[in-house]
């Protein structure tokens, strides 16, 4: 029976799919401790659910099994500079626009989910009548990455994503809690070592320590799940990035195994890549619905957007950016506004310095 479902997973384009019981997450306890100092900012969802996030009997009752499967994102550059240590990121000069490289894809959500769906109803034939399964990518109460170190797709790292030994860092995972009671197959073991690399390469010191995310200082979190001002002390270190921040993912030697997935691979969007910032930020409305639509950058709407180009305008832009950033200074939008004008200021000291 598993050799079936991890078959039809392999025909959906996963590139791994592998088992584990239903037990309660044992890292239960950190997610509480974490929760209670306040590092998961404004994700307030994350604490209205924890009690279904520690207990898969609260999300389906009567679960046995998980089936976790990784679709991986990478490309065939990913030995360029990922072990150098250094940033992937486009050179501080440029005028580009930095997107995260999942983001560089249509909408993992939709494209894991619809496979997700279909290996779902597998399962529930397979179980017969009476089986009940659930399927989530990204998007339930469940410690996805513990399931997945658990059912052996990767091993969770100091920067608290998963690893895999065939794909590194470069995965998206999705889940499916189902009632069938399924053998499980053997945990991956944390193969960190003694590295640090994702701890040294972090630009906010997200990173508090080994296995440990402060989410407000996470640059991911501030272009993306954060919805109001960016704070002043972190904007320089935000550089040219609008959607995430790869740093910490990038720098991981694990990555020199990555191999590119066949499943992200046909839904990539790699003019993603490549965006302008003052194209960017003279967006409207029915220009950015046309361009994003599909596509994870969609998720932080237009103001969003428009913040995040700002404060990297105020990083690396020029003299010539100041004419579309004065006119933004003039936005309706208090929050464009704001960072239209810090960004104003940050270009003038930069020509009064030179």
């Amino acid at each position: 029976m598993k050799e079936r479902i991890r078959q039809r997973a392999a025909e959906f384009g996963f590139d791994d799919c592998r088992f584990t019981t239903a037990a309660p997450p044992a890292t239960a306890e950190v997610l509480r401790n974490w929760l209670v100092t306040g590092q998961h900012g404004e994700m307030a969802w994350l604490a209205r659910n924890a009690h279904k996030r520690v207990d898969p009997q609260q999300v389906l009752p009567g679960a046995r099994s998980v089936v976790a499967v990784a679709a991986s994102y990478g490309g065939r550059d990913n030995a360029t500079s990922d072990q150098s240590g250094e940033s992937c990121h486009p050179s501080p000069i440029t005028r580009h626009a930095f997107v995260a490289r999942y983001a560089c894809h249509a909408d993992y959500h939709e494209v894991l989910g619809a496979r997700l769906k279909e290996l779902c109803a597998l399962i529930d034939q397979l179980g017969g009548p009476g089986t009940r399964s659930l399927w989530y990518v990204d998007t339930g109460p469940i410690l996805e990455r513990e399931f997945a170190q658990r059912a052996g797709i990767g091993f969770v790292g100091k920067h608290t994503n998963v690893i895999s030994r065939r794909f590194g860092n470069w995965i998206l995972l999705g889940e499916i809690l189902t009632t069938l009671e399924l053998e499980p197959d053997a945990p991956e073991k944390n193969r960190c070592g003694s590295c640090i690399r994702c701890l040294d390469a972090c630009p906010t010191r997200a990173i508090t320590a080994p296995f440990q995310l402060d989410a407000r200082l996470c640059i991911s979190y501030l272009t993306i799940e954060l919805k109001g001002a960016i704070p002043v002390e972190l904007r320089p270190a935000v550089g040219n990035r609008i959607f995430g921040c790869d740093d910490c993912l990038a720098v991981c030697p694990w990555n020199r195994f990555a191999r590119e997935g066949r499943l992200m691979r046909a839904s990539a969007w790699p003019e993603l890549g490549a965006l302008d910032l003052l194209a960017l930020l003279a967006l409207d409305e029915a220009e950015f619905k046309r361009r994003f639509a599909a596509t994870p950058p969609a998720r932080v709407k237009l103001r969003g957007l428009r913040r995040n180009v700002c404060v990297a305008l105020g990083n690396v832009g020029d003299e010539t950016c100041l004419p579309p950033l004065q006119a933004a200074a003039s936005d309706a939008d208090d929050l464009v506004a704001e960072h239209a004008a810090w960004a104003i200021q940050q270009i003038e000291m930069r020509g009064r310095v030179s």
